[in-house]
């Protein structure tokens, strides 16, 4: 009797984006004289992401795959996702309201490395405590956070505490962390968990967007894992970092802050992974943001001193990308005071009108209409309100003002020229939608794509009907911006493609040492770009291609050649790099230990969030080796490897004094990597 075949193995990978959710099913190609990342699509699939139950986009996006794959879900040994939510949650200054808790640190030290900004008007507690840059000991007082404990913990998602030189002593984060979970069983981030790195306020920074991102990346984790099971997927689950590095879904969750660029740094190595470049400007327009990084021989840029996202470095360390408000999903405004006004794009998202035309049918196109019908144009018109689902428990400590505009809107989309009586109300409903407890309708370059017959995926009359009315809007002469729906609607299409061009020039500039965003200013440079005839005729132009990735790249990046003066390649699968690039990445994490002579002949080590004395230097040096070993070992089977091969480097720094050798420190970093754990 002959044997059954044997399956091949099958690898599922998702990515959740603003707009969509992809799954991709993957096969490795087997034999002798493939590598271990070559294989093939089996299949491909898309669905709306569902912001207010992400299953419900998962779902539709896999169930999908697995129809077209015909495939059988025992075959699915690894299910990896990378994501977009927590770039454009930073990007949109959306996240939950958290409490910082700030031990050692003034008032002063807000100002610094835009804390204050991030923090906006989320409470924070000082209290007295930290260490010296050897570890020793301030004395601790958690006096105030006791005191206003039971207030934030009502009024907060959760905590965010960093302390002065945490990262020499976790002593007193870790207190604080305690008396947080005891107290008020809320989500805790504390700094020297997320990094090693010196630098409190920026840290802080780091530990309170991570504190904020915490209960988005759970419900997406929770979302996913709740889908895996009602399909008897039993395959762990991974999720990409933002240094393309695959971690497990447990590692994320207390660790969501290393997802951002979590979406970009997957779609950076898939672009290689599908076209073969290995030098390239890679960029990936979405719904939200348009990611730019550089491939320099096969291999993506690191940020080493932290990504940037949303205005805000952090010391999360991720693939250099270049990370813009851009996307289909634009707002499209207009620009004030201008005779001739151009029209600007982003960096808010909006929800397209031909999309919120298709989930909301009358209640969009008949105000629309309505609209349409007023003998001017007025300033909120093709603009909606709706709630974006999430759990009311989410919507703690609201003033009476959002509360009281929160409770007149509801799940079906209403007109922001009914919902809004003052301007002080439009405020108040912009700071709902940075809690991410609103969306904003309105009209995007996907509407104008609609219009144009370019996209087909919505509504189109709804789209139409919003091109109509924004087309309507006056110059400063009074005149009509455009004549026709059709009019704008190029215009705003051959805007992004420029705007898109520019974000590329830019980044390539940045990459070369320059001001990016100054030098594609220059009027020299836009001459050039320009094309514009002369005496003096300037051009500019890439060194290599550009890989264009999105489900859009096709239609906007189409007249990208003539304007950065190089290639642009667009891939078969563009519209699933992320979801591709989760499947075939590697796990890996890095632990560091720091050797330290607070006085002659004592040698201070620090790792693991643990502090131990030593009498010699070789002794202390060695402890530290397997330290760091034993935590990197550690965190490579939690993120996911059981096969992991771990590289130690370490960097001392010492003097001469007298011609004797001084110690003054020793730094340790960790690495290990291994291919991700997969089912039997």
């Amino acid at each position: 009797m002959r044997a059954k075949p044997k399956k091949r193995p099958l690898f599922l990978g998702i990515d959740t984006g603003g707009t969509y959710t992809d799954a991709v099913l993957w096969s490795e190609t087997e034999g002798p004289q493939h590598g271990p990342n070559e294989g093939k699509v089996v299949a491909k699939a898309k669905a709306l992401t569902t912001r207010h139950d992400l299953a419900v986009g998962i779902s539709g996006a896999v169930d999908a795959v697995l129809r077209k794959g015909d495939a059988d879900t025992a075959a699915i040994k690894l299910v990896s996702m990378s994501t977009t939510l927590a770039t454009n949650a930073l990007v949109e200054g959306q996240g939950g309201r958290v409490a910082l808790v700030m031990i050692g640190f003034s008032e002063a030290d807000l100002a610094r490395d835009g804390l204050k900004a991030a923090l906006g008007t989320d409470p924070v507690v000082f209290c007295r405590g930290g260490h010296d840059v050897h570890g020793n000991t301030v004395g601790l007082d958690l006096s105030p956070l006791e005191a206003m404990l039971p207030e934030l913990g009502a009024s907060v998602s959760g905590f965010a505490v960093c302390a002065y030189f945490a990262t020499r002593n976790p002593a007193h984060e870790v207190a604080a962390l305690k008396l947080i979970r005891d107290r008020s069983g809320l989500p805790v981030t504390a700094s020297h968990e997320l990094s090693t790195k010196l630098g409190g306020p920026r840290r802080a920074l780091t530990t309170l967007l991570n504190a904020r991102l915490i209960s988005m990346i759970d419900r997406l984790l929770a979302a996913t894992e709740g889908f895996l099971n009602r399909r008897h997927i039993t395959a762990p689950l991974m999720v990409v970092r933002g240094d393309g590095a695959l971690v497990s879904a447990a590692f994320a969750r207390q660790r969501p802050i290393e997802t951002i660029l979590s979406g970009p740094a997957a779609s950076l190595v898939g672009a290689r992974h599908m076209t073969g470049l290995d030098d390239a400007v890679v960029s990936d327009i979405g719904g939200t943001t348009t990611d730019v990084a550089v491939l320099d021989n096969g291999r993506p840029r690191l940020d080493l001193e932290g990504a940037t996202v949303g205005g805000f470095r952090t010391m999360v360390e991720a693939v250099a990308m270049h990370t813009y408000g851009l996307g289909g999903d634009s707002e499209v405004a207009l620009e004030d005071g201008a005779l001739n006004p151009k029209i600007l794009l982003g960096p808010r998202r909006l929800v397209p009108l031909a999309l919120a035309g298709m989930a909301h049918g009358e209640a969009v196109t008949a105000e629309l209409e309505r609209q349409l019908r007023a003998p001017n144009p007025g300033r909120m018109d093709g603009r909606f309100a709706v709630r974006t689902g999430i759990p009311d428990r989410l919507a703690a400590g609201l003033t009476t003002p959002e509360a009281r505009l929160y409770e007149s809107i509801s799940a079906v989309a209403v007109a922001l020229d009914k919902l809004l009586t003052s301007n002080a109300q439009s405020a108040t409903l912009d700071r709902l939608v940075s809690r991410g407890l609103v969306h904003v309708a309105g009209f995007t370059p996907s509407d104008a794509a609609h219009v144009l017959g370019k996209q087909a995926n919505w509504d189109r009359n709804a789209a139409r009907l919003g091109a109509e009315l924004f087309a309507r809007k006056r110059d400063g002469r009074g005149q009509p911006i455009a004549p026709s729906p059709e009019a704008i609607s190029e215009r705003v299409l051959l805007t992004l493609t420029r705007w898109s061009a520019e974000y590329i020039l830019g980044t390539a500039f940045a990459e070369d040492g320059l001001d990016g965003a100054a030098t594609v200013a220059h009027a020299l440079v836009q001459r050039a770009v320009d094309a514009h005839p002369g005496i003096a005729r300037l051009s500019v132009a890439l060194d290599r291609p550009v890989i264009g990735l999105g489900a859009s790249a096709p239609l906007h990046y189409a007249g990208l050649p003539l304007l950065i003066g190089n290639s642009c390649v667009v891939p078969e699968d563009t519209d699933v790099a992320n979801a591709l690039r989760a499947v075939v990445g590697q796990v890996r994490v890095s632990a560091e230990g720091q050797v330290s002579q607070p006085k002659e002949g004592l040698f201070r080590l620090a790792s693991g969030g643990k502090v131990r004395d030593f009498l010699d230097e070789a002794t202390a040096i060695a402890a530290a080796d397997a330290e760091v070993r034993a935590t990197v070992a550690q965190m490579a089977r939690e993120a996911g490897t059981d096969n992991a091969e771990i590289e130690v480097s370490t960097v001392f720094r010492v003097s001469t004094v007298e011609g004797q050798r001084m110690f003054i420190e020793a730094h340790m970093v960790a690495v290990a990597s291994g291919s991700p754990r997969i089912a039997a």
